[in-house]
């Protein structure tokens, strides 16, 4: 008997000793190989009792026993989700129709490859913020490892859908979460702006009134930063890789000259419904998978409604619609929310580029005339010091007419491309923010329904597009 205990202890070190190996080439850090000695001693030597909140002979307490359970659930369901996969909740509509709000998704990180913990010390099971708190944050920020992204089994595609972090949720206004800390700083210079130009009419430069806005804001609301792994986890289409050149004419994306959202079925695009005068009937609109909250009334006679092509052709069948028209914002009408957010590129949501995607070692020239593009990827992102000085760009203390980049960058754009804010309002997004692919919808909770009424039966176990 005592020899069958020790071919099964020289079993299970084995398998655990392989299994240990085969993580630390993955991980290639090979500081690791030193748990090698402490893995031998939990299952041959036994010499140090690891598991020191247990009685190393003798029956444990009902407590103790509950307790080792937690520990081990903890540890091992927080490797799991830092190198295999978590849990993803659709919180908003910016992916309608392909994901719905309420869909519970399985994320991969082993697709384009886990990143190894940027900020390792944080709380368990928590992302950014302690429970039962709205501000407390659940990690510290005086233990930062380097980036560091782990092979994975195949590169982010056009038209992959991809969960990141927010690339703007650097900075955040505690008071505002759900709002960019960047697009609000805009929106205050904006008005700084418009005021001054209505007192004093000419020309101006909207730049100028940031300082002034950021100092309000400053004054005026709690800001923190966020590192880039505590950054809100979003989710969108990825449009364009690395080198790929985007253009968005007429609200439909063409890649490198060839268009791209021909395959894709459940795009929305905003449409203005007209009707005869009688309402629309919400319930012929539900068969639709279109509710209340997707209406907008604004009058007796016009909606405006997110639409797919096959919901806008139904529509237009219905008895008392007049007529269904796909709203558009002009080219040529600058949009100042839009990217880079500045008047030498008069962009806007349905009207952007042409855009080139930075990819790692490609070098661009830049002046004052295109610095708008690349500004947040040189000072943000790739932690250079920049400055604007008359018409020169000075890089770490030195003049630069050109910049070569350090990581690839991809361009992420909503289903419901009216109501998604995305690369289109904040660029691009850096590979380090990158956390997975989404793989298959293992829940999805509709509500708009209640008791088990509210599963959407038909949608579990089911692809992700």
């Amino acid at each position: 008997m005592e020899l069958l205990k020790k071919h099964a202890a020289w079993i299970r070190f084995g398998i655990a000793a392989l299994a240990w190996v085969l993580w630390v080439i993955w991980l290639g850090n090979y500081w690791f190989m030193l748990g090698l000695p402490i893995i031998y001693d939990i299952y041959i030597s036994k010499k140090v009792n690891w598991t020191f909140w247990k009685k190393s002979e003798g029956k444990n307490s009902t407590f103790i026993e509950w307790l080792d359970a937690l520990i081990y659930a903890v540890i091992a369901v927080t490797f799991i989700n830092i190198f295999f996969f978590q849990n993803y909740k659709i919180p908003t509509g910016s992916m309608e129709k392909d994901l719905l709000i309420g869909d519970h998704l399985f994320v991969s990180k082993l697709s384009y490859g886990p990143r190894t913990p940027i900020t390792p010390i944080s709380f368990p099971f928590t992302h950014h913020t302690m429970p039962l708190t709205a501000y407390t944050k659940s990690y510290v920020e005086w233990v930062q490892w380097p980036y560091k992204r782990l092979a994975g089994i195949r590169e982010i595609e056009n038209n992959h859908i991809v969960v990141f972090n927010f690339p703007e949720g650097d900075t955040v206004i505690l008071e505002m979460q759900a709002q960019s800390y960047y697009s609000v700083l805009r929106q205050v210079a904006n008005e700084l702006y418009d005021r001054e130009r209505r007192n004093k009419p000419g020309p101006g430069n909207i730049n100028q009134y940031k300082p002034e806005a950021r100092e309000f804001l400053e004054q005026n609301y709690n800001i923190i930063s966020r590192p880039v792994d505590k950054r809100d986890n979003y989710i969108k289409r990825c449009v364009a890789v690395a080198g790929d050149t985007l253009l968005i004419s007429g609200g439909e994306i063409f890649i490198n000259g060839q268009p791209a959202d021909n395959e894709l079925e459940n795009l929305q695009f905003q449409h203005i419904v007209r009707t005869d005068g009688t309402p629309l009937n919400m319930r012929a609109l539900e068969r639709l998978d279109i509710y209340s909250d997707d209406v907008t009334r604004y009058s007796s006679s016009e909606y405006y409604i997110p639409l797919t092509r096959s919901n806008a052709e139904n529509i237009r069948n219905f008895r008392n619609v007049t007529s269904v028209t796909k709203w558009e914002n002009p080219a040529g009408n600058f949009s100042r929310a839009v990217f880079p957010h500045d008047p030498a590129f008069p962009w806007n949501e349905d009207n952007l580029g042409p855009l080139v995607i930075p990819a790692k070692g490609m070098t661009v020239a830049i002046d004052k005339n295109n610095i708008s593009k690349y500004r947040r990827i040189i000072e943000a992102y790739e932690h250079n010091a920049l400055e604007i000085k008359d018409d020169a760009i000075i890089i770490n203390g030195e003049k630069a007419e050109s910049y070569t980049f350090q990581m690839d960058y991809y361009f992420m754009v909503g289903d419901n491309r009216h109501n998604s804010l995305d690369s289109r309002f904040w660029g691009f997004v850096p590979d380090d923010h990158i956390i997975g692919r989404p793989t298959f919808i293992w829940l999805s909770l509709d509500r708009n329904r209640s008791g088990l009424g509210k599963i959407r039966w038909n949608r579990l176990f089911s692809g992700t597009g």
